[in-house]
């Protein structure tokens, strides 16, 4: 199939050399940052950027990139949920995650979903570009930490009583505990998710019901433990 050439005026995106990279991220500033480091390297060219799940697989069929830089929280589909409708339609396609989220907490969920690496948006800028060569070239990317974590998760899995209530949690269910966590209300959640109070009030109930908690209080008690205990 053809490729069609973005809009973008970069001169970089030009050559047919590049290497063709879409950023899918809700922050305009961020993004821009982000393709000046990509286009340091020398070896990428970011030729398409979206600020939502439903664009960014718009600009994914028209661009045809050879990788996708894919943020977690997203408005309407967050990001794991982009990566699996990424994967249905372009299985061969290099995911690589850049998210403010802990990745103790949600690399492995990216990983199941499709993605082939997970960068932390607070590593260093050097870390940054050479998860982008490891994704790109056919090897997975986590940070040395997290690598030794999911190697003894995936070949011993869990001791008897150490596993995590949470894993019960859909992804968005367990973005929402975890900002519930950090001390944010309702009406905060849903800016930042860009979702409706109500869809938040929903969420939360089902957090509720799978933690098998009484009220909207023992869960923000329950977020606030769970979130100071991974953070020792």
């Amino acid at each position: 199939m053809k490729r069609v050439r973005s809009t973008n005026k970069n001169p970089k995106c030009d050559p047919e050399d590049a290497k063709r990279i879409v950023i899918v991220d809700d922050h305009p500033l961020f993004r821009k940052g982000l393709e000046q480091l990509i286009h340091s390297d020398g070896t990428f060219a970011v030729c398409g950027e979206a600020g939502s799940a439903a664009e960014a697989m718009e600009v994914i069929r028209k661009l045809d990139p050879d990788l996708v830089i894919v943020d977690l929280t997203l408005p309407g589909a967050n990001g794991i949920e982009l990566i699996k409708n990424i994967r249905a339609e372009s299985p061969k396609l290099p995911i690589l995650v850049l998210s403010m989220h802990d990745e103790s907490l949600y690399a492995l969920r990216a990983l199941r979903a499709g993605a082939k690496g997970y960068v932390m948006k607070h590593e260093a800028m050097a870390n940054v570009v050479h998860a982008i060569h490891e994704v790109f070239n056919g090897r997975p990317y986590l940070s040395p930490a997290m690598a030794a974590q999911a190697i003894t998760k995936f070949t011993q899995g869990p001791s008897r009583g150490e596993v995590d209530a949470t894993e019960r949690l859909s992804d968005r269910e367990l973005e929402i505990l975890e900002l519930i966590g950090k001390g944010n209300e309702v009406p905060q959640i849903a800016k930042t998710l860009h979702l409706s109070p109500k869809t938040i009030e929903t969420h939360r109930a089902h957090i509720k019901e799978k933690l098998n908690l009484a009220n909207a209080r023992q869960v923000a008690r329950f977020a606030v433990q769970w979130v100071s205990a991974r953070e020792m």
